[in-house]
């Protein structure tokens, strides 16, 4: 079968999904599927002109708005750059994006297209404070959800939260499966070493959505209880000047590291002790899964994909989002003892090889694959 893998980012580009989808893709081809990927170079801006229709709502009451007319533009650009790049028909196309599953379908309406949903766009927009509940740009990036239904031929997630989400804005909730993302355990290699004092790790984006203003207090608070530690936070973001701010505000610095983007994180991971991330949503969380087949302790917050991945006290913690006494508790419990930490680490470790094995992921598409494929 002839399948094409669409992306939105390139795979070098930073993110679970563009660096997730090489390996599937990697998979399928040692098993004698022909698959490719495509996507859409970041270069290629301003470059479509064809007028965009939607066949369930009419986007142009919301042209005008910058974020709205910024996503049209780049629907406008992916239908150019696929038009331009493309010369074969597919069997079957897998997109990894809203907008590229939409522009390919334009481009191939003959060709079954399906298309896993990895994020909310607009949830991540409100959070970080761009948008504002029930405003243009919300009602319009929900809207797609149904666009989506009526002309694709699949929808899928990554978790059952998630799925819960999108619900809500789609006529048959029942059309939308979910195949949590999974790993390659050859990338990540745990390696044994002695921490004298505990070494603590985010990797992020540096956004509002992702909590680190609370992951700061709650350290603060750590420190001020007399617990020695080191926290490493690779990403890089809008939010890293403010936080750095706040580091220095709350005592902090000397025991911080910012180290912008890292194109592989988890090569540097195995050498921590704990993995935290306080998100405030997370569709999935796929550096949750990644750091626990690392073998670190896991501490996250009781939302989305986290929660589905963590049980509470078994194989990591949960805390509610926003409240940085109860995360700097967990933290305790973690850096104080190093026995309890490495039981939450091993179950981890287990529950990722189990539940998000690349190999689980290659059975569950090629379900899909099949049932849509030509």
């Amino acid at each position: 079968m002839n399948i094409l893998q669409a992306l939105f980012f390139p795979p070098e580009q930073p993110g679970g999904v563009s660096s997730m989808v090489p390996y599937i893709t990697e998979k399928f081809n040692k098993r004698g599927w022909d698959m490719e990927l495509f996507s859409l170079p970041r270069r290629v801006r301003g470059k479509g002109t064809e007028p965009v229709t939607f066949n369930t709502f009419d986007w142009t009451r919301y042209a005008g708005n910058p974020i709205v007319d910024k996503y049209i533009q780049t629907y406008k650009d992916y239908v150019w750059w696929t038009k331009l790049r493309i010369r074969k028909s597919y069997d079957l196309i897998h997109a990894h994006h809203p907008i590229a599953a939409l522009a390919i379908k334009e481009v191939f309406p003959d060709t079954a297209v399906i298309v896993t949903v990895h994020s909310s766009y607009e949830g991540e927009l409100l959070l970080n404070g761009k948008i504002e509940g029930g405003g243009p740009e919300q009602l319009f990036l929900t809207s797609i959800y149904g666009e989506m239904e009526a002309r694709l031929d699949q929808i899928l997630t990554v978790s059952n939260s998630f799925k819960g989400y999108i619900s809500e804005f789609i006529q048959d909730p029942d059309r939308i499966g979910v195949i949590p993302n999974g790993y390659d355990e050859k990338r990540f290699r745990p390696i044994s070493h002695e921490n004298e004092v505990a070494q603590l790790i985010t990797v992020c984006r540096l956004v509002p959505a992702k909590g680190l203003e609370t992951l700061l207090q709650a350290c603060a608070m750590l420190k001020e209880r007399g617990h020695p530690f080191v926290l490493h936070i690779i990403g890089d973001g809008p939010s890293r000047t403010e936080l750095e701010e706040l580091a220095k505000e709350l005592n902090l610095y000397e025991e911080i590291i910012f180290y912008g983007y890292m194109l592989h994180p988890e090569e540097f991971m195995p050498f921590f002790d704990i993995f935290v991330l306080p998100s405030k949503a997370e569709a999935f969380g796929s550096v949750f899964a990644e750091a626990a087949l690392c073998l670190l302790a896991l501490v996250g917050t009781n939302v989305g994909g986290v929660a589905e991945q963590i049980e509470n006290g078994r194989n990591g913690l949960l805390v509610e989002s926003g409240d940085a006494p109860a995360l700097s508790q967990a933290l305790e419990k973690v850096v104080v003892d190093p026995t309890y930490r490495y039981q939450l680490a091993r179950a981890a470790s287990e529950k990722a090889k189990k539940s998000y094995s690349l190999n689980r992921v290659i059975r569950q598409l090629r379900g899909v694959y099949e049932r849509y494929g030509k």
